[in-house]
């Protein structure tokens, strides 16, 4: 039997697929692009008689306060970003400031389009399992109206078979509370500016005026004083100033409430460099030299006009802190963090050119210069490219790396080569074939002919496969770890 067959054979596609939910929704804050309708909006409000608008918010209440925890909490954050429109001789009652809440607010529903390319990693609370089981976290990409992506997450066991067993979905879904990074350092910021090509006689002169490490609040006192005080060029500071800003919000913390479930738990976008999506988070478990775990995230930052490598760190997956990548290597999309250092440095795998597949390693997880390519496209259903499909899994023969091919017809599957466990950069074996292809009935969604994932995970003895797909639902796959490598290793050989 040729190793293709024997790979069909053992690769088992489960019949439990993933589903999106239109029902999850979260609030945004819903501003018209006409600002000047906002205090015209507001006006309306005001002059409501008083029975009108409790009558009205009465209806509010009972339509929305089942779907949100919270909701009066919501809609008072956001009369705050409209309260210098309210006229300045009324005091609003309660029920017309919630009122005046409520318009501004929308509901969005993250997963009303897709959930999708997921990665999965070993729970943070391994206690009270029966043997032979994983407590897991799964993230998904959530894609909802206008195609904005966020991070969502699942939670379960996998037992001794391999079965998933999901844990409840929460009722509600919750956005967390956002923390501007507190302090930035002058000498990492610039580094970002000059990559960006964005350094010029404005940012020389406001980072001539801050300390080393400086907070959010000071760089922003520069800006409007050389606003205030126009030095060069108004034009060239505005474009400048959103630069910084675009640049200072790209780095923040989110926190969620301890005491809800991980599924009612998304990361939304945040700043201005992700306004149009967060997308294909590789999550990973990392274990430091001292043994010490965090989970570390890559994800791709989108504005609909550039993208922008991010990590995101989190111990508990309450507590997210994301984090500007750097350096000229970090660039493209597709990065993902090897789970441990190798001969004391950070290593990742990525795709600078859109084409081929790199490897580079680091002493300093944010700061990424040189790689170098480690696998080309050979085969034809890779001819269009290739890139990886999440961080490497560690096996005693070496590094498997699952890989991404993109043949005729922009058709997407699932490839696997292993890598040398000391040497990373060394290729040892690879399949000639697909690992996973899109079957008849996964070719159709809303985008056709696609399979792929963000991290797989190795369990008794199988590499389990959750898997985008076309870009709709989230499927599951197993294969065995040692069939798999074998298989590797007969197509070597069998090509010589």
């Amino acid at each position: 039997m040729d190793a293709k067959k024997y790979l069909k054979l053992k690769v088992k596609r489960k019949k439990k697929k993933i589903l999106r939910d239109t029902s999850r929704v979260i609030t945004r804050l819903h501003i018209p692009k006409d600002m000047q309708r906002i205090p015209k909006i507001i006006q309306r409000i005001v002059d409501l008689p008083d029975t009108t608008a409790e009558n009205l918010l009465e209806k509010v209440m009972l339509d929305f306060s089942k779907r949100h925890k919270h909701i009066r909490r919501v809609f008072e954050c956001h009369l705050n970003e409209v309260k210098d429109c309210v006229p300045r001789d009324i005091v609003l009652s309660e029920t017309k400031r919630a009122l005046i809440g409520a318009y501004f607010t929308m509901e969005y529903s993250i997963e009303s389009a897709a959930l999708f390319n997921p990665s999965i990693v070993p729970h943070p609370d391994q206690s009270h399992l029966n043997k032979g089981s994983l407590r897991f976290i799964m993230s998904l990409r959530a894609t909802g109206e206008g195609h904005v992506s966020s991070m969502v997450f699942r939670s379960g066991i996998l037992d001794r078979h391999n079965t998933f067993h999901f844990d409840p979905i929460g009722k509600y879904v919750e956005t967390p509370d956002v923390h501007l990074n507190p302090v930035y350092n002058r000498h990492e910021f610039q580094l970002k500016l000059n990559e960006m090509e964005e350094c010029n006689e404005v940012t020389a002169h406001i980072f001539g005026q801050l300390p080393e490490d400086f907070t959010y609040n000071e760089l922003i006192e520069k800006i409007k004083a050389l606003r205030a005080k126009t030095v060069f060029s108004e034009v060239r500071q505005n474009e400048t100033f959103k630069v910084l800003y675009w640049l200072a919000n790209s780095n923040y913390e989110v926190n969620f409430q301890p005491d809800h479930r991980i599924s009612e738990r998304v990361i939304f976008p945040v700043s201005k460099n992700e306004s149009r999506g967060m997308e294909d988070a590789r999550f990973v478990q990392f274990i430091d030299d001292n043994g010490e775990i965090t989970y570390y995230a890559t994800y791709t930052a989108y504005n609909s006009v550039r993208i922008l490598p991010q990590l995101i760190e989190t111990k508990d997956f309450i507590k997210f802190r994301v984090i500007t990548l750097n350096g000229k290597c970090v660039q493209n999309k597709g990065i993902a963090l090897f789970p441990r250092k190798i001969d004391g440095r950070y290593a990742m795998l990525s795709r600078q050119d859109g084409e081929n597949n790199h490897i580079m390693f680091s002493d300093n997880i944010y700061f990424w210069h040189e790689s170098e390519i480690i696998q080309k496209p050979t085969h034809p259903w890779e001819f269009f490219q290739i890139g990886n499909c999440g961080s490497p899994l560690e096996t005693d023969e070496g590094w498997i790396v699952l890989t991404h091919g993109v043949g005729p017809m922009r058709k997407y599957c699932i490839g696997a080569m292993l890598l040398d466990l000391k040497n990373p950069a060394k290729i040892i074996a690879r399949l000639e074939e697909p690992l996973l292809e899109p079957h008849e009935g996964d070719r159709d969604g809303y985008v056709p002919n696609v399979v792929y994932t963000c991290g797989a995970i190795i369990h008794n003895g199988e590499l389990v496969i959750p898997y985008g797909i076309s870009d709709t639902m989230t499927g599951i796959a197993t294969v065995g770890v040692k069939d798999l490598i074998n298989c590797m290793h007969k197509i070597l050989m069998s090509s010589h």
